[in-house]
Protein backbone atom coordinates (compact mmCIF):
# COMPACT_ATOMS: atom_id res chain seq x y z
CA UNK A 1 0.00 0.00 0.00
CA UNK A 2 0.91 3.47 -1.05
CA UNK A 3 1.81 6.13 1.70
CA UNK A 4 -1.02 9.22 1.33
CA UNK A 5 2.26 11.54 1.36
CA UNK A 6 3.46 9.83 -1.66
CA UNK A 7 0.01 11.14 -3.65
CA UNK A 8 1.14 14.86 -2.12
CA UNK A 9 4.29 15.08 -2.84
CA UNK A 10 3.61 13.76 -6.35
CA UNK A 11 0.84 16.80 -7.09
CA UNK A 12 3.57 19.40 -5.75
CA UNK A 13 6.12 17.66 -7.99
CA UNK A 14 3.63 18.05 -11.51
CA UNK A 15 2.72 21.32 -10.34
CA UNK A 16 6.60 22.69 -10.93
CA UNK A 17 7.03 20.09 -13.70
CA UNK A 18 4.17 21.22 -15.66
CA UNK A 19 4.33 25.17 -14.40
CA UNK A 20 4.75 27.19 -17.82
CA UNK A 21 7.77 29.08 -17.90
CA UNK A 22 8.32 32.61 -19.49
CA UNK A 23 11.02 34.96 -20.89
CA UNK A 24 12.16 37.51 -17.41
CA UNK A 25 11.92 41.81 -18.15
CA UNK A 26 15.70 41.63 -18.24
CA UNK A 27 17.52 42.71 -21.76
CA UNK A 28 20.66 43.14 -23.10
CA UNK A 29 19.72 42.39 -26.74
CA UNK A 30 22.11 39.40 -26.60
CA UNK A 31 19.91 36.51 -25.51
CA UNK A 32 16.39 35.85 -23.22
CA UNK A 33 16.52 34.80 -19.14
CA UNK A 34 13.51 32.87 -17.91
CA UNK A 35 12.16 33.14 -14.70
CA UNK A 36 11.96 29.40 -13.72
CA UNK A 37 14.22 26.67 -13.46
CA UNK A 38 14.36 23.99 -16.15
CA UNK A 39 15.97 21.36 -13.07
CA UNK A 40 16.10 21.08 -9.50
CA UNK A 41 15.88 18.56 -7.12
CA UNK A 42 12.58 18.59 -6.95
CA UNK A 43 11.79 17.35 -10.59
CA UNK A 44 13.54 14.24 -9.56
CA UNK A 45 11.29 11.24 -9.35
CA UNK A 46 9.99 10.55 -5.65
CA UNK A 47 10.46 6.76 -6.87
CA UNK A 48 13.87 7.49 -6.98
CA UNK A 49 14.32 8.92 -3.54
CA UNK A 50 11.30 7.41 -1.38
CA UNK A 51 10.90 3.47 -0.53
CA UNK A 52 6.92 3.40 -1.61
CA UNK A 53 6.41 0.54 0.93
CA UNK A 54 4.40 1.97 3.72
CA UNK A 55 5.73 -1.39 5.56
CA UNK A 56 9.07 -0.30 5.02
CA UNK A 57 8.68 3.29 4.84
CA UNK A 58 6.20 4.15 7.78
CA UNK A 59 7.34 7.99 7.89
CA UNK A 60 7.64 8.40 4.08
CA UNK A 61 11.27 9.88 4.35
CA UNK A 62 13.46 10.11 1.86
CA UNK A 63 15.94 7.69 1.85
CA UNK A 64 18.02 8.27 -0.80
CA UNK A 65 17.79 12.01 -0.99
CA UNK A 66 18.88 14.08 -4.14
CA UNK A 67 21.04 17.93 -2.67
CA UNK A 68 21.56 19.21 -6.10
CA UNK A 69 20.66 18.97 -10.04
CA UNK A 70 23.29 21.03 -12.42
CA UNK A 71 25.77 20.70 -15.76
CA UNK A 72 23.74 19.35 -17.41
CA UNK A 73 24.84 18.08 -21.21
CA UNK A 74 22.20 19.01 -23.57
CA UNK A 75 21.17 17.77 -27.48
CA UNK A 76 18.19 17.43 -29.78
CA UNK A 77 17.22 14.46 -31.03
CA UNK A 78 14.22 13.98 -33.23
CA UNK A 79 12.84 16.92 -32.07
CA UNK A 80 12.90 16.39 -28.33
CA UNK A 81 15.13 18.09 -26.06
CA UNK A 82 17.22 16.20 -23.83
CA UNK A 83 19.40 16.87 -20.87
CA UNK A 84 22.01 14.75 -19.19
CA UNK A 85 21.94 16.18 -15.73
CA UNK A 86 24.79 15.89 -13.34
CA UNK A 87 22.51 15.01 -10.25
CA UNK A 88 24.59 14.61 -6.92
CA UNK A 89 22.96 12.94 -4.23
CA UNK A 90 22.99 13.69 -0.23
CA UNK A 91 26.11 11.21 -0.01
CA UNK A 92 28.01 13.72 -2.54
CA UNK A 93 28.16 11.22 -4.94
CA UNK A 94 27.18 12.21 -8.69
CA UNK A 95 25.65 10.36 -11.66
CA UNK A 96 23.71 10.87 -14.45
CA UNK A 97 20.07 11.27 -15.79
CA UNK A 98 18.38 12.36 -18.74
CA UNK A 99 15.81 14.47 -18.84
CA UNK A 100 13.19 15.33 -21.43
CA UNK A 101 11.28 18.11 -22.65
CA UNK A 102 9.24 18.89 -25.62
CA UNK A 103 9.84 22.53 -26.13
CA UNK A 104 13.47 22.71 -24.07
CA UNK A 105 12.22 25.96 -22.38
CA UNK A 106 10.02 23.76 -19.28
CA UNK A 107 8.30 20.33 -18.92
CA UNK A 108 11.36 18.76 -18.53
CA UNK A 109 11.21 14.82 -17.35
CA UNK A 110 13.40 12.63 -16.03
CA UNK A 111 13.42 8.62 -17.32
CA UNK A 112 12.64 6.09 -15.23
CA UNK A 113 16.29 5.26 -14.68
CA UNK A 114 19.67 7.01 -14.21
CA UNK A 115 22.16 6.23 -16.55
CA UNK A 116 24.50 2.78 -14.80
CA UNK A 117 27.45 2.88 -16.80
CA UNK A 118 29.99 0.37 -17.48
CA UNK A 119 31.91 -0.54 -14.37
CA UNK A 120 35.34 -0.25 -15.77
CA UNK A 121 37.44 1.83 -13.16
CA UNK A 122 37.57 0.62 -9.66
CA UNK A 123 39.46 3.41 -8.52
CA UNK A 124 37.19 5.98 -9.60
CA UNK A 125 34.89 7.11 -7.08
CA UNK A 126 32.38 9.74 -8.63
CA UNK A 127 31.44 11.24 -12.64
CA UNK A 128 30.34 14.51 -13.64
CA UNK A 129 29.87 17.18 -15.63
CA UNK A 130 28.54 14.92 -19.17
CA UNK A 131 29.26 16.98 -22.38
CA UNK A 132 27.65 15.88 -25.51
CA UNK A 133 28.41 15.81 -28.85
CA UNK A 134 26.71 14.42 -32.08
CA UNK A 135 29.98 13.37 -33.91
CA UNK A 136 30.25 13.29 -37.92
CA UNK A 137 30.57 9.76 -37.57
CA UNK A 138 27.39 8.69 -36.39
CA UNK A 139 27.82 8.54 -32.56
CA UNK A 140 26.74 10.99 -29.94
CA UNK A 141 29.81 10.98 -27.48
CA UNK A 142 29.42 12.02 -23.69
CA UNK A 143 32.37 13.15 -22.12
CA UNK A 144 32.74 13.79 -18.11
CA UNK A 145 34.94 14.18 -15.12
CA UNK A 146 36.36 10.63 -14.06
CA UNK A 147 37.39 11.26 -10.11
CA UNK A 148 39.03 9.30 -8.49
CA UNK A 149 41.42 9.75 -5.23
CA UNK A 150 44.86 10.53 -4.98
CA UNK A 151 47.16 8.04 -2.95
CA UNK A 152 50.07 9.64 -3.85
CA UNK A 153 49.57 12.40 -1.24
CA UNK A 154 48.23 12.15 2.62
CA UNK A 155 45.36 14.10 1.86
CA UNK A 156 41.75 12.83 2.38
CA UNK A 157 40.83 15.13 -0.16
CA UNK A 158 43.18 15.04 -2.60
CA UNK A 159 41.87 13.68 -5.75
CA UNK A 160 42.91 13.09 -9.77
CA UNK A 161 40.93 14.20 -12.49
CA UNK A 162 40.19 12.40 -15.94
CA UNK A 163 38.16 12.83 -19.13
CA UNK A 164 35.66 9.91 -19.20
CA UNK A 165 34.25 8.93 -22.83
CA UNK A 166 31.03 6.91 -23.37
CA UNK A 167 29.43 6.90 -26.75
CA UNK A 168 26.07 5.95 -27.78
CA UNK A 169 23.05 6.04 -30.58
CA UNK A 170 20.22 6.23 -28.33
CA UNK A 171 20.76 7.85 -24.96
CA UNK A 172 19.83 4.44 -23.43
CA UNK A 173 22.67 2.16 -24.64
CA UNK A 174 26.44 3.72 -23.39
CA UNK A 175 29.17 2.26 -24.37
CA UNK A 176 32.60 2.77 -22.34
CA UNK A 177 35.79 4.05 -23.77
CA UNK A 178 39.26 4.15 -21.85
CA UNK A 179 39.46 7.50 -20.47
CA UNK A 180 41.23 10.25 -22.41
CA UNK A 181 45.24 10.06 -21.92
CA UNK A 182 47.08 13.99 -22.63
CA UNK A 183 51.01 13.13 -22.54
CA UNK A 184 51.63 16.39 -21.78
CA UNK A 185 49.18 17.15 -18.68
CA UNK A 186 48.99 15.14 -15.61
CA UNK A 187 45.23 16.21 -14.81
CA UNK A 188 42.39 17.41 -17.24
CA UNK A 189 39.05 17.78 -16.95
CA UNK A 190 36.33 20.36 -18.78
CA UNK A 191 37.40 17.84 -21.63
CA UNK A 192 34.43 18.94 -25.12
CA UNK A 193 34.58 16.58 -28.13
CA UNK A 194 34.45 18.66 -31.18
CA UNK A 195 32.14 17.37 -33.72
CA UNK A 196 33.53 17.31 -37.05
CA UNK A 197 36.94 15.29 -37.78
CA UNK A 198 40.44 17.84 -37.99
CA UNK A 199 42.76 16.48 -40.21
CA UNK A 200 40.62 12.91 -40.34
CA UNK A 201 41.60 12.64 -36.46
CA UNK A 202 39.36 13.30 -33.15
CA UNK A 203 39.81 16.42 -31.84
CA UNK A 204 39.11 17.32 -28.05
CA UNK A 205 39.61 20.76 -26.55
CA UNK A 206 41.32 20.07 -23.15
CA UNK A 207 42.13 22.03 -19.53
CA UNK A 208 45.42 21.30 -19.02
CA UNK A 209 45.59 20.97 -14.66
CA UNK A 210 48.63 20.62 -12.69
CA UNK A 211 46.58 18.63 -9.74
CA UNK A 212 42.60 18.79 -9.26
CA UNK A 213 41.62 22.12 -8.38
CA UNK A 214 44.52 24.67 -9.23
CA UNK A 215 45.48 24.75 -13.10
CA UNK A 216 48.98 25.51 -11.89
CA UNK A 217 50.59 26.13 -15.64
CA UNK A 218 47.74 25.21 -17.55
CA UNK A 219 47.73 28.60 -19.63
CA UNK A 220 43.62 28.07 -20.75
CA UNK A 221 41.77 26.05 -23.03
CA UNK A 222 44.16 23.57 -24.61
CA UNK A 223 43.39 21.74 -28.05
CA UNK A 224 44.56 18.27 -29.00
CA UNK A 225 43.96 15.64 -31.79
CA UNK A 226 43.98 11.84 -31.68
CA UNK A 227 43.66 8.73 -33.98
CA UNK A 228 41.55 6.46 -32.05
CA UNK A 229 38.83 7.78 -29.68
CA UNK A 230 38.06 3.97 -28.06
CA UNK A 231 41.79 4.24 -26.68
CA UNK A 232 42.09 8.51 -27.11
CA UNK A 233 45.64 9.38 -26.49
CA UNK A 234 46.65 13.17 -27.42
CA UNK A 235 50.37 13.94 -27.59
CA UNK A 236 50.37 17.53 -27.81
CA UNK A 237 47.76 20.45 -26.61
CA UNK A 238 47.86 23.91 -28.32
CA UNK A 239 46.42 26.26 -26.60
CA UNK A 240 43.46 28.47 -27.79
CA UNK A 241 41.49 30.75 -24.93
CA UNK A 242 43.81 31.87 -23.01
CA UNK A 243 43.80 32.81 -19.15
CA UNK A 244 44.50 36.57 -18.91
CA UNK A 245 45.74 38.42 -15.50
CA UNK A 246 42.66 41.22 -14.21
CA UNK A 247 39.97 39.42 -16.13
CA UNK A 248 37.01 36.85 -16.05
CA UNK A 249 39.41 34.02 -16.82
CA UNK A 250 42.38 35.00 -14.85
CA UNK A 251 41.94 31.68 -11.92
CA UNK A 252 41.06 29.68 -14.74
CA UNK A 253 38.86 28.76 -17.99
CA UNK A 254 37.12 25.70 -19.21
CA UNK A 255 35.81 24.93 -22.51
CA UNK A 256 31.70 24.46 -21.98
CA UNK A 257 29.21 23.66 -24.99
CA UNK A 258 30.34 21.86 -28.09
CA UNK A 259 31.39 24.45 -30.45
CA UNK A 260 28.16 26.03 -32.60
CA UNK A 261 29.57 25.54 -36.37
CA UNK A 262 28.61 29.20 -38.29
CA UNK A 263 29.55 30.59 -41.59
CA UNK A 264 32.09 33.49 -39.51
CA UNK A 265 33.74 30.18 -37.10
CA UNK A 266 33.04 27.85 -34.29
CA UNK A 267 31.49 29.58 -31.69
CA UNK A 268 32.49 28.67 -28.34
CA UNK A 269 30.35 28.59 -24.61
CA UNK A 270 32.85 28.66 -22.29
CA UNK A 271 33.61 29.45 -18.27
CA UNK A 272 35.93 31.70 -16.32
CA UNK A 273 36.63 31.90 -12.60
CA UNK A 274 38.36 35.13 -11.05
CA UNK A 275 39.11 35.02 -7.51
CA UNK A 276 37.16 37.38 -5.06
CA UNK A 277 36.85 38.20 -1.60
CA UNK A 278 34.16 36.06 -1.39
CA UNK A 279 35.48 33.09 -3.18
CA UNK A 280 35.94 31.99 -6.46
CA UNK A 281 33.46 33.92 -9.45
CA UNK A 282 32.37 31.75 -12.02
CA UNK A 283 31.02 33.44 -15.35
CA UNK A 284 29.98 32.42 -18.87
CA UNK A 285 32.06 33.91 -21.97
CA UNK A 286 32.08 33.42 -25.38
CA UNK A 287 34.77 32.78 -28.14
CA UNK A 288 35.44 32.00 -31.99
CA UNK A 289 37.94 29.96 -33.53
CA UNK A 290 38.31 29.57 -37.38
CA UNK A 291 36.58 27.30 -39.39
CA UNK A 292 39.96 25.79 -41.01
CA UNK A 293 41.39 25.78 -37.76
CA UNK A 294 39.38 25.46 -34.95
CA UNK A 295 42.40 25.82 -32.48
CA UNK A 296 42.80 29.29 -33.57
CA UNK A 297 40.52 32.02 -31.65
CA UNK A 298 39.97 34.44 -33.92
CA UNK A 299 37.26 36.25 -31.74
CA UNK A 300 37.13 37.10 -28.40
CA UNK A 301 34.32 39.80 -27.01
CA UNK A 302 35.75 41.22 -23.73
CA UNK A 303 33.92 40.44 -20.86
CA UNK A 304 31.81 37.61 -19.64
CA UNK A 305 28.27 36.43 -21.75
CA UNK A 306 26.51 35.65 -18.73
CA UNK A 307 26.46 35.70 -14.74
CA UNK A 308 24.77 35.28 -11.75
CA UNK A 309 22.11 37.46 -11.33
CA UNK A 310 19.32 37.48 -8.22
CA UNK A 311 18.69 34.16 -6.59
CA UNK A 312 20.90 32.54 -9.10
CA UNK A 313 23.77 33.74 -6.99
CA UNK A 314 22.57 31.73 -3.99
CA UNK A 315 23.29 27.63 -3.26
CA UNK A 316 25.62 25.21 -2.65
CA UNK A 317 28.90 26.82 -4.27
CA UNK A 318 27.59 30.41 -4.19
CA UNK A 319 28.27 33.06 -7.08
CA UNK A 320 28.39 30.61 -9.72
CA UNK A 321 26.81 30.24 -13.55
CA UNK A 322 28.74 27.10 -15.31
CA UNK A 323 28.00 25.66 -18.72
CA UNK A 324 28.70 22.36 -20.40
CA UNK A 325 25.24 21.92 -22.49
CA UNK A 326 23.87 24.12 -25.48
CA UNK A 327 21.70 23.34 -28.39
CA UNK A 328 21.82 24.85 -31.94
CA UNK A 329 18.72 23.95 -34.01
CA UNK A 330 18.47 24.08 -37.70
CA UNK A 331 16.08 26.59 -37.39
CA UNK A 332 18.73 29.18 -36.12
CA UNK A 333 17.72 29.19 -32.36
CA UNK A 334 20.37 28.03 -29.54
CA UNK A 335 19.82 27.30 -25.90
CA UNK A 336 21.96 27.63 -23.85
CA UNK A 337 22.05 25.45 -20.58
CA UNK A 338 23.39 26.66 -17.34
CA UNK A 339 23.75 26.04 -14.08
CA UNK A 340 23.83 28.50 -11.06
CA UNK A 341 25.87 28.30 -7.76
CA UNK A 342 25.79 23.94 -8.46
CA UNK A 343 22.67 24.08 -7.50
CA UNK A 344 19.81 24.03 -10.22
CA UNK A 345 19.82 24.08 -14.13
CA UNK A 346 18.53 27.54 -16.77
CA UNK A 347 18.09 28.30 -19.77
CA UNK A 348 18.90 31.59 -21.95
CA UNK A 349 17.28 31.65 -25.56
CA UNK A 350 19.13 33.32 -28.68
CA UNK A 351 20.05 32.72 -31.91
CA UNK A 352 22.82 32.00 -34.24
CA UNK A 353 22.82 35.45 -35.67
CA UNK A 354 22.76 37.10 -32.22
CA UNK A 355 25.76 34.90 -30.99
CA UNK A 356 27.86 35.83 -34.26
CA UNK A 357 26.87 39.77 -33.81
CA UNK A 358 28.06 39.53 -30.07
CA UNK A 359 31.20 37.63 -30.76
CA UNK A 360 32.09 39.32 -33.74
CA UNK A 361 31.56 43.18 -33.21
CA UNK A 362 31.91 43.35 -29.24
CA UNK A 363 35.48 45.31 -29.07
CA UNK A 364 37.92 42.87 -27.39
CA UNK A 365 38.87 43.83 -23.69
CA UNK A 366 42.39 46.22 -23.79
CA UNK A 367 43.28 45.19 -21.18
CA UNK A 368 43.67 48.18 -18.74
CA UNK A 369 41.31 50.59 -17.10
CA UNK A 370 42.37 53.82 -19.41
CA UNK A 371 42.15 51.86 -22.29
CA UNK A 372 39.10 50.21 -21.25
CA UNK A 373 37.76 54.19 -20.11
CA UNK A 374 38.76 55.44 -23.84
CA UNK A 375 36.89 52.53 -25.57
CA UNK A 376 34.14 53.64 -23.91
CA UNK A 377 34.16 57.60 -24.13
CA UNK A 378 34.56 56.80 -27.65
CA UNK A 379 31.21 54.81 -27.67
CA UNK A 380 29.45 57.36 -25.75
CA UNK A 381 30.57 60.62 -28.07
CA UNK A 382 29.10 58.35 -30.98
CA UNK A 383 25.95 57.83 -29.18
CA UNK A 384 25.89 61.67 -28.21
CA UNK A 385 25.87 62.30 -31.83
CA UNK A 386 23.49 59.72 -32.88
CA UNK A 387 21.28 61.30 -30.17
CA UNK A 388 21.85 65.10 -30.85
CA UNK A 389 20.80 64.27 -34.90
CA UNK A 390 17.62 62.70 -33.68
CA UNK A 391 16.17 65.47 -31.47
Amino acid sequence: MLHKNYYVELEKQENIITRKNKKTEEYNGIYERYEYPVLTREHIPLTWRYDLDINDNPYFMERLGINAVMNSGAIELNGKYYLIARIEGNDRKSFFGVAESDNGIDGFRFWDYPILLEDVCPEETNVYDMRLTKHEDGYIYGVFCSESKDTTVNDLSAAVAAAGIVRTKDLKTWERLDNLKTLRSPQQRNVVLHPEFVDGKYAFYTRPMDDFIETGSGGGIGFGLCEDIAHAVIDEEKMTSLRKYHTITEAKNGAGATPIKTEKGWIHIAHGVRNTAAGLRYVIYAFATALDDPSKVIAEPSGLLIGPRGEERVGDVSNVVFTNGAIARENGEVYIYYASSDTRMHVATTTIERLMDFVFETPEDPGRSMECVAQRCKLIEKNLEILSKNK
